[in-house]
């Protein structure tokens, strides 16, 4: 075979193989590290999911307090009571329901941790009126009640004659042969 040599029993591969391997392989590290998400620790944040709600709805907090997400953090807004967040898996998480009447605008989450640091976000309430019955689209309920037992009846005179039909047929066959 062209390119390998035999060396004690063992080929090897050409060094031309090795390096492209070599090069492929740094190539996918430099990839793997530069995509790697942010782990917990790294700096300060609070996020609200999902950061538009309808009011009367329940949000989730998660947040992180730099190297503090062992102890326990505050989130404070216009848009719901106080709420203490706990650590959960490297976070700092809670929830929060905003409250039925609460009027529809942008409300800014504060968080305040216990190392001092502080960190900020925008909660957004809407307020958009639930309709109390479904649109009036037709869908049969406004058809007149005859229709349903003509087109009833319809069908089955339609199925009757299709059986006399045949069977009107199936003796002329019979009797023909």
């Amino acid at each position: 075979m062209r390119g390998l040599r035999p060396y004690g029993g063992v080929r090897h591969v050409p060094s031309t193989i090795v390096r492209l391997f070599g090069a492929f392989a740094l190539i996918g590290a430099f990839v793997l590290v530069g995509s790697a998400p942010a782990r917990a620790g790294d700096n300060t944040f609070v996020e609200v999911t999902p950061n538009s709600v309808q009011a009367g709805s329940r949000v989730h907090l998660r947040a992180s307090c730099d190297n503090a997400n062992n102890r326990q953090a505050e989130v404070t807004s216009d848009a719901f009571p106080r709420v203490s967040l706990r650590p959960d898996n490297g976070f700092l998480t809670g929830e929060a329901t905003v409250p039925g009447n609460k009027p529809a605008g942008d409300y800014p989450v504060h968080l305040r941790c216990n190392n001092g640091q502080t960190a900020s976000t925008t909660l957004t309430v809407l307020n958009m009126e639930q309709p109390t019955k479904g649109p009036a689209t037709g869908g049969g309920g406004t058809a007149g009640r005859s229709t349903g037992s003509v087109l009833l009846l319809g069908g089955a005179a339609t199925v009757a004659a299709a059986v006399v039909f045949g069977l009107v047929s199936s003796r002329r066959r019979a009797g023909g042969s």
